[in-house]
Order: structure tokens, then C-alpha cells, then sequence
């Protein structure tokens, strides 16, 4: 699956941090679970990701 095809699976997301330091974001959806550990860097510079895709969206939206 490419990032630009519609899908009609339904996940939940959690993100927090974990006792040992890290940021975990947690995907769960039918028959599925997948636990991501990242430092706090590599959250930050995920976080910069999705902020830079969310306002190439808007602009690519108007």
C-alpha cells in the first residue's frame, strides 16, 4: 500500500511516553498490535514530520 491509497481499515492510536524513557506510539486494529519505541529525539523529529505533512496537506486541500 502506497501513503497516497484510500484504505477502509480502522485502527486506534496511543502515543505516550514509557517508563523506560522512550515514546511509544501503539497502533491496534483488527488482528493487529504494533508497539513503536522511539527516543526522544526520534519522536521530536516525528512529530516535525507529521506537522510538515499536515500543512503540505492543507495547501494541497485549498
Amino acid at each position: 500500500m502506497s501513503i497516497n491509497k484510500e484504505s477502509d481499515i480502522e485502527a486506534n492510536i496511543q502515543i505516550g511516553p514509557t517508563t523506560l524513557g522512550m515514546v511509544r506510539i501503539y497502533i491496534e486494529g483488527e488482528g493487529l498490535e504494533i508497539p513503536m519505541d522511539f527516543d526522544p529525539e526520534e519522536a521530536e523529529e516525528i512529530a516535525e514530520e507529521i506537522r510538515a505533512a499536515a500543512a503540505q496537506a492543507r495547501t494541497m486541500a485549498k
